[in-house]
């Protein structure tokens, strides 16, 4: 499509892509479409159509042969077989909720707390392992909160005024399920009615998604003892050697405002607690039955980002499939359409964008030299993973689907073997070069605690890199993504953490109240700026504005250094590869959860600071496009 150059100066973004969105539908079973879910789009087809010739018996000569290939394969067909499905009816979730409604008292939960939590049922307190923030070598464990019914905390802000409309839509959903498996109408608002009432107990004493952002509050080590003392309800101590095998010098708490209100949440509240793990196992589990019951569950996540119907049955048994064995097919994916040849040109590149990231460390003004010294020693350790695994972790070899067994029973079976082996690295050395996302995934991430940038082989292609677009056009795609996740290493979280990604200030008292200064002008740069009928909350977004701000300018200094640098061809791919249409809806659910800021305002906003982009389109006062030089924000 034609770009309308004049109107570059008045708004980037609608210049590069006003005739796309103008054209553009959003698919009835999406609440978004658009660069990355395009790409998205094209990758689960190429997979699928994979799927179906190996289970057709073609491509045999292009089949991975391992066995967890073949379990792949097996739970696809499962999934996709609703004809069985409608046989079998309400009985494998009936057949599971027995126990949890048998349920008279806290001690009776307790007794089976440990069983409900390898079944996948709610739980009052979630336990996780992941390195530990402050020994980053080594697996602590975690623990938080259960999730909310509504999307976030602040949705029950007074005067919120969406809040109550979801919750009206929750109670209508719920109300439409519960009947199918069995409940009265009495019995259906009794389950309604108090598990509204838990969810308002927890209201409270949860973070907003504004709360836990900030990684600096994540780290709340308590003894063991200390810990079991949050509540006489239950037996922590009891329920984390059940999971792990052992007692713990330590628990880290990632909420302890929830925690230290727990005795308070559970005394006296048996029956909406119970009433609350009813619900959440039926809301859980209800879209694993008939294609009824998968439609008819989904409604409420569907109203929340606008979503007009559910997926078809070959995309749900696709991403049913994908979802467990991620990283198996990832790897066959990384394999297949991406190779070694683009791997190392892509691994060519993200060293090419540290290189950079080092010279403007080393000629950074307003960092002392000792802070600026560490900063490289932590760039120079950084772990870096392109395209896709070598190997697919051993987890996957233990994954079995028995065919005799419904879809629930299967999947309940699959995620115990996943529990067990999460629970079974407490304690154990960080295997740094895990990943943590499938290789087919459209998406990229930098660890704070193992201070690694992954780049999966699904977001290594056009319109973010392609061998066909020039280097420019690569380096205001690819180029910006690479820098913005080793931006991530130095934006407000994860600068708190050193070269081996522990929790550790490694900088003078001066710089770091400096860098403070230069985040909130990030935050107040984008902080409520009009969008979607609502307002984009600075401090929520801030790791990510800051990342990408640093990451757009390192990648225009690559840009440059090239000999056919096109800096218009640089920022008109860098909008390009934000093109975004959502439905109201899910714009409005992001601004609220997400921790970026809407795709229009980063790539508009963020070319505001440079000034590169005014000279580059002719962009003066009174322009759409422009910023007084004083409002810029320029950290990295």
């Amino acid at each position: 499509m034609a770009i309308n150059q004049k109107m570059i100066k008045d708004d980037l973004y609608e210049a590069v892509n006003g005739e796309w969105v103008k054209q553009a539908t959003i698919p009835d079973d999406k609440p978004a479409t658009g660069g990355f879910q395009n790409l998205d789009d094209k990758v689960e087809k190429q997979l699928t159509a994979d799927l179906d010739d190996f289970v057709a018996g073609k491509q045999h000569d292009q089949m991975p042969t391992e066995n967890r290939f073949a379990e792949l394969l097996k739970l696809y067909q499962l999934a996709g077989d609703f004809e069985r499905r409608e046989k079998e009816g309400t009985k494998p979730l009936l057949d599971g909720l027995k126990p949890v409604q048998a349920l008279q008292s806290y001690a009776d939960y307790q007794e089976h707390w440990l069983e409900f939590a390898k079944n996948g049922v709610a739980a009052p307190v979630l336990f996780d392992i992941d390195a530990d923030m402050k020994n980053a070598t080594v697996n602590a464990l975690f623990a938080g909160a259960p999730g909310l019914i509504l999307p976030d905390k602040s949705y029950y802000d007074q005067g919120n005024q969406q809040g109550p409309k979801l919750m009206a839509l929750w109670k209508k959903n719920i109300g439409e399920v519960l009947p199918k498996f069995g409940f009265s109408a009495d019995e259906t608002q009794q389950l309604i009615d108090q598990t509204v009432a838990f969810d308002q107990l927890l209201v409270p004493h949860v973070k907003s998604a504004e709360e836990a952002a900030d990684y600096s509050k994540m780290y709340n080590p308590q003894t063991l003892t200390e810990f079991a003392d949050h509540t006489k309800q239950l037996d922590l101590a009891a329920i984390i050697e059940g999971l792990i095998g052992a007692k713990p010098d330590k628990v880290i708490v990632t909420e302890p405002k929830y925690l230290a209100a727990l005795d308070d949440i559970l005394t006296g509240h048996f029956e909406l607690f119970k009433s609350w793990l009813i619900v959440n196992y039926i809301r859980s589990n209800a879209g694993l039955l008939t294609d009824e019951l998968r439609e008819l569950n989904g409604r409420y996540g569907r109203a929340v980002s606008g979503q007009k119907k559910p997926v078809n049955q070959k995309k749900y048994a696709f991403r049913m499939a994908r979802g467990v064995f991620s990283q198996v097919l990832g790897v066959y994916y990384g394999r297949r359409y991406f190779g070694q040849a683009a791997k190392a040109d892509v691994q060519r590149m993200v060293h090419s964008m540290v290189d950079v990231y080092k010279q403007r460390l080393q000629n950074n003004e307003w960092l002392s030299p000792k802070t600026r010294e560490k900063a490289i020693v932590k760039l120079n350790e950084l772990g870096i993973q392109v395209g896709f695994p070598n190997k697919v972790p051993a987890v996957y070899d233990k994954l079995h689907v028995d065919l005799s067994q419904s879809l629930m029973a299967n999947l309940n079976n699959l995620s115990r073997v996943f529990l067990e082996d999460q629970f079974s690295k407490w304690g154990k050395k960080v295997d740094r070069n895990r990943w943590e996302m499938s290789a087919a995934t459209v998406n990229a991430y930098y660890h704070p605690f193992k201070n690694i940038i992954v780049f999966p082989a699904a977001v290594l292609q056009a319109p973010f890199y392609s061998t066909e677009q020039s280097s420019s056009e690569n380096f205001g795609g690819i180029g910006a993504v690479i820098a913005h996740e080793i931006s991530h290493a130095f934006d407000n979280n994860g600068s708190l953490f050193d070269e081996k990604g522990n929790l550790n200030n490694w900088w003078t008292d001066e710089d770091r109240a400096h860098f403070k200064k230069l985040s909130q002008k990030m935050i107040d740069e984008f902080d409520g700026l009009p969008f979607a009928g609502q307002k984009v909350n600075g401090k929520l977004t801030v790791s990510e504005n800051i990342a990408d701000g640093g990451g757009l300018s390192c990648a225009l200094s690559a840009a440059k250094k090239e000999d056919d640098a096109d800096l218009k061809a640089f920022f008109i791919n860098w909008a390009r590869i934000w093109r975004m249409k959502a439905t109201t809806q899910y714009m409005q659910l992001l601004l609220s959860v997400d921790v970026h800021a809407p795709n229009k305002l980063r790539a508009n906003v963020q070319v505001k600071n440079l000034a590169d982009f005014y000279t580059t389109f002719n962009v003066h006062e009174g322009d759409g496009m422009y910023l007084p030089e004083d409002q810029r924000v320029n950290i990295w």
